[in-house]
């Protein structure tokens, strides 16, 4: 009986999570990495309740918990501390069927490749996809320095740029620059306790939050021409824009060596793709949806991806009936999310004064009507749940019991 062969490009936290998948639904998983190692790009990643589901179906959840911050209860301040909505961590949990967690990326990085036999990541392997096959005929075909790979299943998994996306979709317009650039850091702890915040100022915004280390993961956003960089250094350029912000801001920013902060300018595909496959590939993550950072759900998306590709391509089912179910799943609720935090970020980027107050005192107003209401912004992400895939013996993938 011959193996049915995966082949992952790019080895990101969707492409990883799918390789996991797959690899444990019985597919044979090559994964092609560009760069010479695994090494992840970010700092550090938040999982909501939707994505740690996803992560329970390949047996990863209950390890990413107990590694991960809990998040407590926090909220949102405007640049002199002042607190606009304040968020219940127990409400959310109950509403949303868990807690939103924060780890290292690199952590979740390393669990995800320890699924993976040892050789099915390979580093330093640019691909490039030559044919993307014909579902229920020709396999699709990936070019590398090594050679050409015949594979029954493509996954394209490598980001923003993706040449796989170029190469499925060539008159797609692909991203554009949503006026924001970003920036990420890791700091030590900075020693008076502080609770979870995100702070909003005029086209700013910075958050803060404790690891279960005693670190802090911190990000800021702002609008700045696409391509902008610092004068001096980037830590110059964050005392000069938050360095009078609140506590335990300009503390974390001194805390941090100038060579630790990234800077990323944002992009996203609002011109949603007309699928998210053709032939025998598939697009998952970033390539797929790239999205602004203003939900907290990029990763969080790429992880359901690769979830529900897995329990549509079954390595002895029908590949064509099963990408285009993939498809027709994802695309739709991932349009929604590019859309939704487009929004958001056109209210992070609100600059003039008068608006800025309308939208502050809005917030506040709908925070003192009752926490509920703001979870509610959060209805249809968070309670998100995987597909199941039931088996003759009346148990789930999960191994929990159904009904006959």
């Amino acid at each position: 009986m011959t193996t049915s062969r995966a082949v992952v490009i790019g080895s990101g936290i969707g492409g990883l999570t799918a390789a996991a998948a797959l690899h444990r639904s019985g597919w044979q998983v090559t994964v092609l990495e560009r760069a010479a190692s695994l090494e992840p790009v970010g700092a550090g990643i938040s999982l909501a309740p939707n994505s740690q589901r996803a992560l329970d179906v390949i047996g990863l959840g209950d390890e990413v918990r107990s590694l991960a911050a809990w998040q407590g209860d926090g909220g949102m301040r405007t640049p002199s501390g002042r607190w606009l909505a304040r968020t219940d961590s127990n409400a959310a949990a109950e509403r949303f069927g868990g807690p939103l967690v924060l780890l290292h990326r690199s952590v979740l990085v390393d669990l995800l490749r320890s699924r993976l036999p040892e050789d099915a990541v390979r580093t330093g392997t640019p691909a490039r996809l030559v044919d993307p096959g014909r579902a229920g005929g020709s396999p699709a075909l990936v070019r590398t320095d090594a050679g050409d790979i015949e594979a029954d299943l493509v996954i394209g998994a490598d980001g923003i740029g993706s040449a796989v996306r170029t190469a499925l979709f060539p008159r797609h317009p692909g991203p554009s620059y949503s006026g924001f650039t970003t920036w990420r850091v890791l700091a030590p702890g900075v020693g008076r306790v502080f609770s979870s915040h995100e702070t909003w100022g005029r086209g700013e915004l910075w958050g803060s939050h404790p690891l279960k280390d005693g670190g802090i993961y911190a990000y800021a956003a702002a609008l700045a021409p696409a391509g902008a960089r610092a004068a001096h250094d980037e830590k110059a350029e964050l005392v000069r824009r938050y360095g009078d912000w609140h506590h335990p801001i300009p503390a974390v920013i001194a805390a941090v060596e100038p060579d630790q902060i990234l800077r990323h300018d944002v992009y996203h595909l609002t011109d949603p793709l007309p699928a998210f496959h053709r032939g025998r590939t598939v697009l998952v993550g970033d390539a797929a949806h790239a999205m602004g950072p203003f939900l907290g759900q990029g990763g969080n998306q790429a992880v359901e991806d690769a979830v529900v590709l897995a329990h549509h391509v079954t390595p002895d089912g029908d590949l064509g009936a099963g990408v285009a179910a993939y498809s027709a799943a994802r695309h739709p609720r991932t349009t929604a999310m590019v859309r939704k935090a487009a929004q958001v970020s056109r209210m992070v980027g609100l600059t003039g004064a008068p608006a800025v107050a309308l939208r502050d005192g809005l917030m506040s107003a709908v925070s003192r009507l009752g926490p509920g209401l703001v979870l509610r912004t959060f209805d249809g992400i968070c309670d998100w749940r995987p597909p199941q895939r039931t088996y003759a013996a009346g148990t789930t993938r999960g191994g929990q019991r159904t009904r006959p």
